[in-house]
């Protein structure tokens, strides 16, 4: 897909998930419809959050650039009853999931934007039960919290949305961060 053709993180665009009003409800995709869905709630105008991040792999001697969800199968809508429905009647649903905690999604959807803002590349990551709960102190993700691990040379920040059970990182330096306690 071309990138003009790809839909936006966020619609209304450049508009933040902390400004949406109504209930946020998360909708699990039938397999690989999470940009089709997203274009459908454009041309409807429901607001919703689609996280995504460039993949680059080799095929054929070429390079391909892939702008990918970071929680495959998974969009993040909010409106109220009716907005619900018309999601529902795009066919490309599988399920809702109704949100209970809505602050806490929120703020963890929160997080994630702020990375993909600050330009940062996310990379996919297994969700964390235990670990160390740190804040970035400094720079552009500055104030992000979530799970630090050391893999090889590098520290990452996990960050993650519980309802989902899934998680994605991206590298920090170690110097950056500081630990918090876990209901900070």
């Amino acid at each position: 897909m071309k990138l003009s053709q790809n839909p936006p993180i966020t619609w209304p665009q450049d508009e933040s998930i902390l400004r949406f009003s109504w209930l946020c409800w998360v909708a699990h995709t039938k397999s690989r419809n999470e940009k089709a869905q997203a274009q459908d709630l454009v041309g409807r105008n429901i607001s919703y959050f689609l996280p995504m991040t460039w993949k680059v792999r080799r095929s054929r001697g070429r390079t391909v650039r892939s702008l990918l969800p970071v929680f495959t199968g998974y969009l993040f809508f909010c409106g109220d009853e009716n907005e619900r429905l018309e999601v529902l009647r795009t066919n490309r649903v599988a399920h809702l999931i109704e949100v209970s905690d809505q602050p806490r999604l929120l703020d963890e959807l929160a997080q994630i934007e702020k990375a993909l803002r600050a330009g940062v590349p996310l990379v996919p990551h297994k969700f964390l039960k235990a670990g160390q709960h740190c804040r970035v102190t400094a720079g552009p993700l500055a104030d992000l919290r979530g799970i630090v691990v050391r893999t090889k040379n590098t520290t990452r920040l996990v960050l993650q949305v519980d309802i989902l059970g899934r998680a994605t990182s991206v590298e920090i330096d170690a110097d950056m961060i500081e630990v918090v306690d876990e209901e900070s």
